[in-house]
């Protein structure tokens, strides 16, 4: 009886070693693919030497150094003290002035006096509190000094360590690799895709380019150079040009303006000639990155370890098994992404739940219109990788084991001509 082989997101670590048939078949699966992506890569590196910023500033940045006070500094603070006073129209708020020790800068070991409004006290300030304050350094009669907010270095670090440790301890190795990758994927995009996008190259080019890049490098890192992962790298770039070219025409055929929340606003106020329908596209193929990765890898591992427990299914046998796996996880991945989106928009939905508006008003509307089509356009890519990752992963095991037939053949008829001598 062939061992068992539970479905998993990669590799089990702890699984016994593959036979060297099932090895040999590996090896000339991922030889095969690296026909199809060898083309991509070099794309992708391509794109990155042309588009990588050239670090001088933007025209937003200059447009906001220009809007900050030169030489401003962001040091901590310790409360010493604090004094409430009631404030607002009707004197039924509350204010403080507290007394804040400087903890590090130019003004360190300081006392400065700040003044606090009623939402930073009835947020709770209290002596020894940690605060983050703006030092203007070119104030007349000397350094300026406010409260900027609330310190969080602690509870971040705790929970990133937090984090880290429980990748490493259940994952082992490879969650610690996947922690790599996922450094590396923020330097690509605080390097190479935000620069990008405030420069004059254009968004949907570079997201694409710098989305790719980090798929190439964190997939391999976290699941290793095996048939699997490549088979699910070929799915995943698939479900990113989808995302592009459906963003691209979705938004364009909405008229989404991108200028819908207050943060594009300040942009537009930095670089009113940014492409602000270029950068929703952009954050839609961001944000069906990690779906879409775990989608396809899981579809991989599945055909797989399918083609493993018996070589002899043909690939219409595992790729209809390999896609019941498959609708499985689209029936639960893609209510997944709805709720994420609603999650991260709950305070927008507040908002509509108090307008006295029609459903289909609120959901057309150029505020929530961007939410639905990214979660649209993402749930559409996530659904197709499926069935391509999943028939890629067959064609590519089949075709191993017909390269690993004839080989074999060539040994028995090179064996049998020796005993005929």
């Amino acid at each position: 009886m062939p061992p068992s082989h539970p479905h998993s997101h990669g590799p089990d670590p702890d699984a016994p070693p593959p036979s060297p048939e099932a090895l040999g078949r590996r090896r000339r699966a991922v030889w095969l693919m690296l026909l199809l992506l060898v083309p991509v890569g070099l794309a992708t590196v391509i794109g990155l030497l042309v588009l990588w910023p050239d670090g001088g500033p933007t025209r937003a940045s200059q447009a906001a150094a220009q809007a900050l006070p030169p030489g401003t500094t962001y040091p901590d603070g310790r409360v010493v003290s604090v004094q409430t006073e009631e404030c607002g129209v009707e004197a039924t708020a509350l204010c403080a002035t507290a007394v804040v020790e400087v903890l590090d800068g130019p003004g360190e070991g300081d006392y400065v006096q700040i003044g606090l409004d009623e939402v930073v006290v009835a947020n709770g300030v209290a002596e020894g509190d940690v605060l983050v304050l703006s030092r203007d350094a070119g104030a007349d009669g000397g350094a300026l000094y406010n409260f900027s907010d609330f310190a969080r270095d602690t509870p971040i670090v705790t929970l990133a360590v937090a984090f880290a440790l429980v990748v490493g301890l259940v994952a082992r190795w490879r969650g610690l690799a996947s922690l790599v990758g996922l450094a590396f994927a923020f330097f690509v995009l605080l390097e190479f895709v935000l620069p990008g996008l405030l420069g004059d190259s254009p968004p949907g080019l570079v997201t694409l380019v710098g989305s790719a890049a980090i798929m190439f490098v964190v997939l391999y890192l976290a699941h290793g150079f095996t048939a699997r992962t490549t088979t699910a790298l070929v799915g995943t770039l698939f479900g990113l040009a989808l995302v592009a070219v459906m963003g691209a025409l979705s938004v364009a055929a909405a008229r989404l303006t991108g200028l819908t929340s207050e943060e594009t606003v300040t942009l537009q106020g930095y670089d009113p000639t940014l492409d602000f329908s270029g950068l929703v596209m952009a954050g839609i193929v961001v944000a069906g990155l990690g779906v879409l990765n775990d989608v396809t890898i899981t579809q991989a591992s599945a055909v797989w370890q399918l083609h493993e427990v018996d070589p002899s299914m043909t690939w219409r046998e595992l790729y209809s098994r390999g896609m019941a796996v498959g609708r499985d996880h689209i029936a639960s991945t893609v209510y997944t992404i709805v709720f994420a989106y609603a999650g991260a928009a709950l305070p927008l939905l507040l908002l509509f739940e108090l307008y006295s508006q029609p459903w289909e008003v609120v959901l057309t509307s150029s505020a929530l219109s961007e939410e639905v089509i990214r979660t649209l356009v993402g749930a559409i890519a996530l659904v197709l990788a499926v069935p391509v990752t999943t028939a890629v992963g067959a064609f590519f095991a089949k075709a191993a084991d017909t390269s690993a037939g004839t080989a074999t053949e060539r040994r028995v008829t090179a064996l049998r001509s020796r005993f005929a001598r």
